[in-house]
Protein backbone atom coordinates (compact mmCIF):
# COMPACT_ATOMS: atom_id res chain seq x y z
CA UNK A 1 0.00 0.00 0.00
CA UNK A 2 1.29 3.44 -0.89
CA UNK A 3 1.50 6.03 1.83
CA UNK A 4 -0.67 9.09 1.44
CA UNK A 5 1.29 12.33 1.72
CA UNK A 6 -0.27 15.16 3.74
CA UNK A 7 -2.22 17.68 1.69
CA UNK A 8 -0.54 21.01 0.84
CA UNK A 9 -3.28 22.75 2.85
CA UNK A 10 -2.47 20.81 6.04
CA UNK A 11 1.25 21.30 5.50
CA UNK A 12 0.78 25.06 5.15
CA UNK A 13 -1.45 25.26 8.22
CA UNK A 14 1.04 23.26 10.29
CA UNK A 15 3.83 25.60 9.19
CA UNK A 16 1.75 28.62 10.20
CA UNK A 17 1.05 27.02 13.57
CA UNK A 18 4.75 26.40 14.18
CA UNK A 19 5.62 29.96 13.21
CA UNK A 20 2.95 31.38 15.52
CA UNK A 21 4.12 29.13 18.36
CA UNK A 22 7.65 30.45 17.86
CA UNK A 23 6.55 34.10 17.92
CA UNK A 24 4.20 33.94 20.90
CA UNK A 25 6.94 33.79 23.59
CA UNK A 26 9.15 36.26 21.67
CA UNK A 27 6.29 38.74 21.30
CA UNK A 28 5.30 38.29 24.94
CA UNK A 29 8.88 39.03 26.02
CA UNK A 30 8.86 42.16 23.86
CA UNK A 31 5.58 43.22 25.46
CA UNK A 32 6.98 42.74 28.96
CA UNK A 33 10.07 44.82 28.17
CA UNK A 34 8.20 47.59 26.35
CA UNK A 35 5.33 47.70 28.85
CA UNK A 36 7.73 48.03 31.76
CA UNK A 37 9.66 50.79 29.98
CA UNK A 38 6.39 52.63 29.24
CA UNK A 39 5.36 52.35 32.88
CA UNK A 40 8.70 53.88 33.93
CA UNK A 41 8.32 56.61 31.32
CA UNK A 42 4.77 57.53 32.34
CA UNK A 43 5.64 57.56 36.04
CA UNK A 44 8.69 59.75 35.39
CA UNK A 45 6.69 62.23 33.29
CA UNK A 46 4.03 62.45 36.00
CA UNK A 47 6.79 63.29 38.49
CA UNK A 48 8.39 65.81 36.11
CA UNK A 49 5.06 67.56 35.54
CA UNK A 50 4.27 67.78 39.26
CA UNK A 51 7.71 69.18 40.11
CA UNK A 52 7.63 71.71 37.27
CA UNK A 53 4.15 72.99 38.05
CA UNK A 54 5.01 73.27 41.76
CA UNK A 55 8.27 75.11 41.07
CA UNK A 56 7.73 77.04 37.86
CA UNK A 57 10.98 78.95 38.26
CA UNK A 58 12.85 75.88 36.98
CA UNK A 59 11.54 76.70 33.49
CA UNK A 60 14.29 79.35 33.51
CA UNK A 61 16.74 76.42 33.35
CA UNK A 62 15.28 74.94 30.15
CA UNK A 63 18.14 76.25 27.99
CA UNK A 64 20.93 74.80 30.22
CA UNK A 65 18.93 71.55 30.40
CA UNK A 66 18.87 71.54 26.60
CA UNK A 67 22.66 71.85 26.52
CA UNK A 68 22.89 68.91 28.92
CA UNK A 69 20.64 66.79 26.71
CA UNK A 70 22.67 67.82 23.68
CA UNK A 71 25.97 66.92 25.36
CA UNK A 72 24.58 63.52 26.42
CA UNK A 73 23.80 62.63 22.83
CA UNK A 74 26.94 64.27 21.44
CA UNK A 75 29.29 62.19 23.58
CA UNK A 76 27.31 59.02 24.28
CA UNK A 77 24.49 58.77 21.77
CA UNK A 78 25.57 59.71 18.26
CA UNK A 79 24.74 56.22 17.03
CA UNK A 80 21.14 56.51 18.29
CA UNK A 81 20.52 60.24 17.83
CA UNK A 82 18.29 59.65 14.80
CA UNK A 83 15.70 58.14 17.15
CA UNK A 84 12.50 57.01 15.45
CA UNK A 85 14.06 57.46 12.01
CA UNK A 86 16.80 55.01 12.99
CA UNK A 87 14.13 52.44 13.87
CA UNK A 88 12.42 52.83 10.50
CA UNK A 89 15.73 52.69 8.64
CA UNK A 90 16.67 49.45 10.41
CA UNK A 91 13.32 47.89 9.54
CA UNK A 92 13.60 48.89 5.89
CA UNK A 93 17.28 47.92 5.61
CA UNK A 94 18.52 45.87 8.61
CA UNK A 95 22.21 46.51 9.30
CA UNK A 96 23.21 46.51 12.97
CA UNK A 97 21.52 45.86 16.30
CA UNK A 98 20.34 49.09 17.90
CA UNK A 99 22.60 49.87 20.89
CA UNK A 100 21.00 49.38 24.31
CA UNK A 101 22.06 52.91 25.24
CA UNK A 102 19.12 54.26 23.22
CA UNK A 103 16.77 53.29 26.07
CA UNK A 104 18.39 55.14 29.03
CA UNK A 105 19.33 58.13 26.86
CA UNK A 106 15.83 58.72 25.50
CA UNK A 107 14.21 58.14 28.90
CA UNK A 108 16.53 60.64 30.59
CA UNK A 109 16.38 63.12 27.71
CA UNK A 110 12.57 63.08 27.70
CA UNK A 111 12.40 63.45 31.48
CA UNK A 112 14.68 66.51 31.39
CA UNK A 113 12.68 68.05 28.53
CA UNK A 114 9.45 67.79 30.51
CA UNK A 115 10.95 68.67 33.88
CA UNK A 116 12.28 72.03 32.68
CA UNK A 117 9.35 73.02 30.50
CA UNK A 118 9.76 71.79 26.93
CA UNK A 119 6.67 71.05 24.86
CA UNK A 120 6.96 67.43 23.80
CA UNK A 121 5.18 64.09 23.96
CA UNK A 122 5.98 60.54 24.93
CA UNK A 123 5.30 58.35 21.87
CA UNK A 124 8.77 58.80 20.42
CA UNK A 125 10.29 57.68 23.69
CA UNK A 126 7.99 54.66 23.95
CA UNK A 127 8.78 53.57 20.39
CA UNK A 128 12.51 53.87 20.96
CA UNK A 129 12.51 52.02 24.27
CA UNK A 130 10.22 49.30 22.94
CA UNK A 131 12.21 48.69 19.75
CA UNK A 132 15.69 49.06 21.24
CA UNK A 133 14.90 46.67 24.09
CA UNK A 134 13.32 44.22 21.65
CA UNK A 135 16.38 44.35 19.43
CA UNK A 136 18.56 43.11 22.28
CA UNK A 137 16.93 39.71 21.65
CA UNK A 138 18.31 39.55 18.10
CA UNK A 139 21.71 38.07 18.93
CA UNK A 140 20.64 35.56 21.64
CA UNK A 141 17.86 34.27 19.38
CA UNK A 142 20.08 34.41 16.26
CA UNK A 143 17.33 36.00 14.23
CA UNK A 144 17.60 36.38 10.46
CA UNK A 145 17.15 39.87 8.95
CA UNK A 146 13.51 39.11 8.02
CA UNK A 147 12.71 38.05 11.58
CA UNK A 148 14.58 41.02 13.00
CA UNK A 149 12.32 43.34 10.99
CA UNK A 150 9.30 41.71 12.60
CA UNK A 151 10.97 41.97 16.02
CA UNK A 152 11.46 45.72 15.62
CA UNK A 153 7.92 46.23 14.36
CA UNK A 154 6.59 44.34 17.37
CA UNK A 155 8.71 46.54 19.64
CA UNK A 156 7.20 49.66 18.08
CA UNK A 157 3.68 48.24 18.47
CA UNK A 158 4.27 47.31 22.10
CA UNK A 159 5.66 50.75 22.89
CA UNK A 160 2.81 52.60 21.21
CA UNK A 161 0.03 50.37 22.56
CA UNK A 162 1.33 50.42 26.13
CA UNK A 163 2.07 54.14 26.41
CA UNK A 164 -1.42 55.16 25.23
CA UNK A 165 -3.44 52.18 26.47
CA UNK A 166 -4.58 51.38 22.92
CA UNK A 167 -3.24 47.94 21.98
CA UNK A 168 -5.30 47.52 18.79
CA UNK A 169 -4.07 50.85 17.47
CA UNK A 170 -0.55 49.92 18.58
CA UNK A 171 -0.65 46.64 16.66
CA UNK A 172 -1.62 48.42 13.44
CA UNK A 173 0.69 51.38 14.02
CA UNK A 174 3.75 49.11 14.05
CA UNK A 175 3.05 47.96 10.50
CA UNK A 176 1.33 51.05 9.08
CA UNK A 177 3.97 53.65 9.99
CA UNK A 178 6.71 52.07 7.85
CA UNK A 179 5.47 53.09 4.42
CA UNK A 180 2.66 55.22 3.05
CA UNK A 181 0.05 53.01 1.39
CA UNK A 182 1.63 49.65 2.23
CA UNK A 183 1.10 47.24 5.13
CA UNK A 184 3.39 44.37 6.15
CA UNK A 185 0.87 41.78 7.27
CA UNK A 186 3.47 39.11 8.03
CA UNK A 187 4.15 40.97 11.28
CA UNK A 188 0.52 41.42 12.31
CA UNK A 189 0.29 38.57 14.83
CA UNK A 190 3.59 39.36 16.63
CA UNK A 191 2.68 43.06 16.71
CA UNK A 192 -0.77 42.30 18.14
CA UNK A 193 0.57 39.97 20.84
CA UNK A 194 3.34 42.39 21.83
CA UNK A 195 0.94 45.37 21.97
CA UNK A 196 -1.62 43.59 24.15
CA UNK A 197 1.01 42.14 26.49
CA UNK A 198 2.68 45.55 26.72
CA UNK A 199 -0.60 47.20 27.68
CA UNK A 200 -1.31 44.54 30.32
CA UNK A 201 2.17 44.93 31.80
CA UNK A 202 1.91 48.74 31.98
CA UNK A 203 -1.41 48.37 33.80
CA UNK A 204 0.10 45.73 36.10
CA UNK A 205 2.69 48.28 37.19
CA UNK A 206 -0.16 50.43 38.48
CA UNK A 207 -0.09 53.00 35.69
CA UNK A 208 -3.48 54.40 34.66
CA UNK A 209 -4.19 56.22 31.41
CA UNK A 210 -6.20 59.42 31.05
CA UNK A 211 -9.86 58.89 30.11
CA UNK A 212 -11.31 61.09 27.37
CA UNK A 213 -15.07 61.18 26.93
CA UNK A 214 -17.01 62.15 23.82
CA UNK A 215 -20.31 63.13 25.43
CA UNK A 216 -22.47 63.66 22.34
CA UNK A 217 -22.57 61.72 19.05
CA UNK A 218 -25.34 62.47 16.53
CA UNK A 219 -26.74 59.97 14.05
CA UNK A 220 -24.75 59.70 10.85
CA UNK A 221 -26.38 61.59 8.00
CA UNK A 222 -25.26 63.46 4.89
CA UNK A 223 -24.73 66.73 6.74
CA UNK A 224 -22.67 65.00 9.42
CA UNK A 225 -20.52 63.17 6.87
CA UNK A 226 -19.81 66.38 4.95
CA UNK A 227 -18.94 68.17 8.19
CA UNK A 228 -16.59 65.33 9.18
CA UNK A 229 -14.91 65.55 5.76
CA UNK A 230 -14.47 69.31 6.08
CA UNK A 231 -12.97 68.88 9.53
CA UNK A 232 -10.70 66.12 8.23
CA UNK A 233 -9.35 68.43 5.52
CA UNK A 234 -8.50 71.05 8.14
CA UNK A 235 -6.88 68.44 10.39
CA UNK A 236 -4.79 67.11 7.50
CA UNK A 237 -3.54 70.53 6.48
CA UNK A 238 -2.53 71.30 10.07
CA UNK A 239 -0.80 67.92 10.38
CA UNK A 240 1.14 68.62 7.19
CA UNK A 241 2.04 72.12 8.38
CA UNK A 242 3.29 70.76 11.71
CA UNK A 243 5.58 68.21 10.05
CA UNK A 244 6.94 70.75 7.58
CA UNK A 245 7.44 73.43 10.25
CA UNK A 246 9.26 71.12 12.65
CA UNK A 247 11.59 69.88 9.92
CA UNK A 248 12.18 73.43 8.67
CA UNK A 249 13.15 74.61 12.16
CA UNK A 250 15.49 71.64 12.53
CA UNK A 251 17.14 72.39 9.19
CA UNK A 252 17.48 76.10 10.01
CA UNK A 253 19.03 75.45 13.42
CA UNK A 254 21.45 72.90 12.01
CA UNK A 255 22.61 75.36 9.37
CA UNK A 256 23.09 78.19 11.89
CA UNK A 257 24.48 76.35 14.92
CA UNK A 258 27.19 73.83 13.92
CA UNK A 259 27.79 72.52 17.47
CA UNK A 260 24.83 70.24 18.09
CA UNK A 261 24.62 70.53 21.93
CA UNK A 262 23.93 74.27 21.63
CA UNK A 263 20.89 73.86 19.39
CA UNK A 264 18.45 72.92 22.18
CA UNK A 265 19.68 75.96 24.13
CA UNK A 266 18.33 78.23 21.40
CA UNK A 267 14.96 76.53 21.57
CA UNK A 268 15.01 76.62 25.36
CA UNK A 269 15.53 80.38 25.39
CA UNK A 270 12.62 80.93 23.00
CA UNK A 271 10.22 78.63 24.89
CA UNK A 272 11.16 80.08 28.29
CA UNK A 273 10.70 83.65 27.05
CA UNK A 274 7.31 82.76 25.56
CA UNK A 275 6.10 81.06 28.75
CA UNK A 276 6.84 84.06 30.94
CA UNK A 277 5.65 86.56 28.33
CA UNK A 278 2.27 84.80 28.10
CA UNK A 279 2.10 84.09 31.82
CA UNK A 280 0.89 80.50 31.42
CA UNK A 281 2.31 76.97 31.32
CA UNK A 282 -0.63 75.45 29.43
CA UNK A 283 1.39 75.15 26.21
CA UNK A 284 4.36 73.20 27.59
CA UNK A 285 4.73 69.61 28.74
CA UNK A 286 2.13 67.06 27.67
CA UNK A 287 -0.80 69.43 28.08
CA UNK A 288 -3.18 66.72 29.33
CA UNK A 289 -5.43 69.09 31.35
CA UNK A 290 -6.10 71.20 28.25
CA UNK A 291 -6.80 68.11 26.14
CA UNK A 292 -9.35 66.92 28.72
CA UNK A 293 -10.88 70.40 28.87
CA UNK A 294 -11.32 70.47 25.08
CA UNK A 295 -13.89 67.68 25.42
CA UNK A 296 -15.88 69.53 28.09
CA UNK A 297 -16.15 73.24 27.25
CA UNK A 298 -15.12 75.93 24.79
CA UNK A 299 -11.48 76.98 24.78
CA UNK A 300 -9.69 79.94 23.20
CA UNK A 301 -9.63 79.42 19.43
CA UNK A 302 -5.84 79.97 19.29
CA UNK A 303 -4.83 77.23 21.76
CA UNK A 304 -3.99 74.77 18.97
CA UNK A 305 -1.74 77.29 17.19
CA UNK A 306 0.16 78.13 20.37
CA UNK A 307 0.82 74.44 21.12
CA UNK A 308 1.83 73.97 17.49
CA UNK A 309 4.55 76.63 17.75
CA UNK A 310 5.78 75.63 21.21
CA UNK A 311 6.18 71.99 20.14
CA UNK A 312 7.74 72.72 16.75
CA UNK A 313 10.40 74.90 18.42
CA UNK A 314 11.04 72.38 21.21
CA UNK A 315 11.46 69.34 18.98
CA UNK A 316 12.92 71.18 16.00
CA UNK A 317 15.82 72.47 18.09
CA UNK A 318 16.73 69.03 19.41
CA UNK A 319 14.89 68.37 22.67
CA UNK A 320 13.76 64.77 23.19
CA UNK A 321 10.27 63.34 23.48
CA UNK A 322 7.54 62.64 20.99
CA UNK A 323 5.20 64.44 18.65
CA UNK A 324 2.00 62.49 19.13
CA UNK A 325 0.63 63.81 22.44
CA UNK A 326 1.20 67.41 21.28
CA UNK A 327 -0.62 66.43 18.08
CA UNK A 328 -3.49 65.14 20.24
CA UNK A 329 -3.51 68.55 21.94
CA UNK A 330 -3.38 70.43 18.64
CA UNK A 331 -6.12 68.27 17.14
CA UNK A 332 -8.51 68.30 20.08
CA UNK A 333 -8.26 72.06 20.59
CA UNK A 334 -8.57 72.68 16.84
CA UNK A 335 -11.67 70.49 16.80
CA UNK A 336 -13.00 72.45 19.75
CA UNK A 337 -12.49 75.68 17.79
CA UNK A 338 -14.13 74.25 14.64
CA UNK A 339 -17.32 73.53 16.61
CA UNK A 340 -18.19 77.21 16.06
CA UNK A 341 -18.20 76.60 12.30
CA UNK A 342 -19.33 73.01 11.79
CA UNK A 343 -22.63 71.38 12.78
CA UNK A 344 -21.10 68.73 15.05
CA UNK A 345 -20.85 68.64 18.88
CA UNK A 346 -17.66 70.16 20.38
CA UNK A 347 -16.71 66.97 22.24
CA UNK A 348 -17.07 64.90 19.07
CA UNK A 349 -14.97 67.35 17.04
CA UNK A 350 -12.37 67.35 19.82
CA UNK A 351 -12.21 63.55 19.63
CA UNK A 352 -12.03 63.60 15.84
CA UNK A 353 -9.20 66.13 15.90
CA UNK A 354 -7.42 64.19 18.64
CA UNK A 355 -6.78 61.30 16.25
CA UNK A 356 -7.09 62.91 12.81
CA UNK A 357 -4.26 65.47 13.06
CA UNK A 358 -2.04 62.59 14.14
CA UNK A 359 -3.35 60.46 11.24
CA UNK A 360 -2.33 63.15 8.78
CA UNK A 361 1.03 63.97 10.32
CA UNK A 362 2.07 60.31 10.65
CA UNK A 363 0.19 58.92 7.61
CA UNK A 364 -1.48 56.27 9.77
CA UNK A 365 -5.27 56.53 9.17
CA UNK A 366 -6.10 52.91 10.12
CA UNK A 367 -4.25 52.93 13.44
CA UNK A 368 -5.71 56.35 14.23
CA UNK A 369 -9.25 55.18 13.52
CA UNK A 370 -8.77 52.15 15.76
CA UNK A 371 -7.43 54.44 18.47
CA UNK A 372 -10.63 56.50 18.24
CA UNK A 373 -12.74 53.36 18.63
CA UNK A 374 -10.68 52.22 21.64
CA UNK A 375 -10.77 55.61 23.34
CA UNK A 376 -14.19 57.02 22.40
CA UNK A 377 -16.33 54.07 21.30
CA UNK A 378 -17.57 52.79 17.95
CA UNK A 379 -20.15 55.52 17.26
CA UNK A 380 -17.66 58.35 17.68
CA UNK A 381 -15.07 56.19 15.93
CA UNK A 382 -17.16 56.24 12.73
CA UNK A 383 -16.97 60.04 12.51
CA UNK A 384 -13.30 59.95 13.51
CA UNK A 385 -12.59 57.38 10.79
CA UNK A 386 -13.98 59.71 8.12
CA UNK A 387 -11.86 62.56 9.47
CA UNK A 388 -8.73 60.37 9.64
CA UNK A 389 -9.02 59.24 6.02
CA UNK A 390 -9.59 62.76 4.69
CA UNK A 391 -6.78 64.07 6.90
CA UNK A 392 -4.48 61.40 5.50
CA UNK A 393 -5.26 62.52 1.95
CA UNK A 394 -4.90 66.24 2.65
CA UNK A 395 -1.57 65.92 4.46
CA UNK A 396 0.22 64.99 1.25
CA UNK A 397 3.46 63.06 1.61
CA UNK A 398 4.69 65.09 4.56
CA UNK A 399 5.40 63.14 7.74
CA UNK A 400 6.77 63.66 11.22
CA UNK A 401 8.95 60.60 10.43
CA UNK A 402 11.44 61.49 7.70
CA UNK A 403 12.45 57.86 7.16
CA UNK A 404 8.89 56.81 6.40
CA UNK A 405 8.77 55.50 2.85
CA UNK A 406 6.26 55.98 0.08
CA UNK A 407 4.93 52.49 -0.64
CA UNK A 408 2.11 53.68 -2.87
CA UNK A 409 1.66 57.34 -3.65
CA UNK A 410 -1.51 59.12 -2.52
CA UNK A 411 -1.50 60.96 -5.84
CA UNK A 412 -0.68 59.77 -9.36
CA UNK A 413 1.59 62.78 -9.87
CA UNK A 414 4.06 61.32 -7.36
CA UNK A 415 3.95 57.70 -8.53
CA UNK A 416 7.55 57.84 -9.72
CA UNK A 417 8.68 58.31 -6.12
CA UNK A 418 7.30 54.99 -4.89
CA UNK A 419 9.60 53.14 -2.53
CA UNK A 420 11.65 56.19 -1.61
CA UNK A 421 11.87 57.62 1.86
CA UNK A 422 10.41 61.05 2.44
CA UNK A 423 13.90 62.41 3.07
CA UNK A 424 15.08 61.09 -0.31
CA UNK A 425 12.05 62.59 -2.07
CA UNK A 426 12.66 65.97 -0.44
CA UNK A 427 16.31 65.89 -1.48
CA UNK A 428 15.41 64.93 -5.05
CA UNK A 429 12.89 67.75 -5.32
CA UNK A 430 15.47 70.27 -4.15
CA UNK A 431 17.81 69.38 -7.01
CA UNK A 432 17.50 71.38 -10.27
CA UNK A 433 16.10 69.40 -13.16
CA UNK A 434 17.47 69.40 -16.67
CA UNK A 435 14.86 70.48 -19.17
Amino acid sequence: MSKTSPSPFLTAQFGLLLDLARWIPISAAIGILAGSASALLLASLHLATDVRESHQWIILLLAPAGVLVGLMYHYFGRSVEAGNNLLLDEIHDPKAVIPFRMTPLILLGTFLTHLFGGSAGREGTALQTGASLADQLTRPLRLAPRDRRILLMAGISAGFGSVFGTPLAGALFGIEVLAIGRLSYEALAPCMIAAFVGDLVTNAWGIHHTIYRVTSVPEINVKGILAAMAAGAAFGLVGMAFAKTTHAISHFVRSRIPFAPLRPAAGGILVTAAVFALGTTKYIGLGIPTIVASFDHKLPAYDWAAKFLFTAVTLGTGFKGGEVTPLFYIGSTLGNALSSLLPLPPSLLAGMGFVAVFAGAANTPIASTLMAVELFGAEAGAFAGIACIISYLFSGHSSIYQSQRVGHSKHHSLSADEGLSLAVIAKARSQPRNE
